[in-house]
């Protein structure tokens, strides 16, 4: 059997190679011809959030994402819709969290997607408000401490992505309390809340960061911006304010020479206070 706790520092033959991106392509397509070729190596998906799945002779034996391991996190990160997944055949992991064979951990996520197209008829998005419903039946109702525990914060004014995160749970556990509370007549659906509308940025602000990273880092500037936009799941098309100030300071970060950097960041900011 293998000792995972020695799997610390191995030697680099290979390069990680990109696989594709979660917007255009299933994950499960990407692992397939992976578990059939029994490859040994870490999958990485790189987006808004980060996330790995590791492989040996096409099992997969460890997962991970910055909230949970092991069968959690490969759940979790099978439901992501963007990121960008590359495979590192070099990389093993310091510990092993999937225990059960990977024929019946697919058959879990199998069942569970299915589970979770279910609930989605009733609850189409993460973002939905809930709240207490008027009890008519006057019967009483057994609950879980989960299910109180959604009951207490679904006040018609936090998003069940808001009780998610207060909570610690991922998207699967609280959509699927929330179903059975809504089965068992306690919550109901409220009004949405009206979404403030976020500023975009100046119709030149990527033109401007264009020409300054080009000073700084010469012809690769424009590819940079590209790349680190997709590693934060984000587009041109949408790019709001907020994230502008995060954004110039990642950029930032890929120039070497310090005094480049300082320079680069002083222009840039003249683009917030336009």
């Amino acid at each position: 059997m293998s000792n995972y706790g020695t799997y610390l520092a191995f030697p680099r033959f290979m390069p990680e190679t990109l696989l594709g991106d979660l917007s255009q392509v299933k994950l499960f397509d990407i692992l397939k011809p992976l578990l059939t070729d029994k490859k040994t190596g870490r999958v990485y998906i790189k987006g808004k959030e980060d996330g790995q799945i590791y492989l040996e002779m096409g099992d997969i034996i460890h997962s991970r994402t910055y909230h949970f391991t092991g069968e959690k996190a490969f759940f979790t990160i099978m439901g992501w819709k963007a990121g960008r997944i590359t495979f590192d055949p070099d990389v093993f992991p310091k510990e092993k969290t999937i225990i059960i064979t990977t024929e019946q951990l697919l058959l879990n996520w199998s069942s569970r997607k299915q589970e979770f197209e279910k609930i989605k008829e009733v609850i189409p998005s993460i973002h939905t408000i809930f709240r207490l419903s008027l009890q008519k039946d006057g019967k009483e109702k057994n609950i879980s401490p989960d299910q109180w525990n959604v009951l207490v914060l679904s006040n018609g004014i936090n998003t069940l992505s808001e009780i998610a995160k207060s909570l610690e749970w991922d998207e699967y556990k609280t959509l699927k309390t929330v179903y059975q509370l809504v089965q068992i007549g306690l919550i109901e659906k409220a009004e949405d809340r009206i979404p403030v509308k976020k500023k975009s940025v100046r119709e030149d602000f990527f033109n401007v960061l264009d020409m300054e990273l080009k000073k700084a880092m010469g012809p690769v500037a424009s590819f940079i911006i590209d790349d680190k936009l997709v590693e934060l799941g984000e587009n041109r098309e949408s790019f709001t304010q907020e994230r502008a100030l995060p954004f110039m300071e990642a950029l930032s970060e890929e120039i070497p020479n310090l005094q480049k950097r300082s320079e680069f960041l002083k222009t840039t900011m003249k683009l917030l206070s336009f």
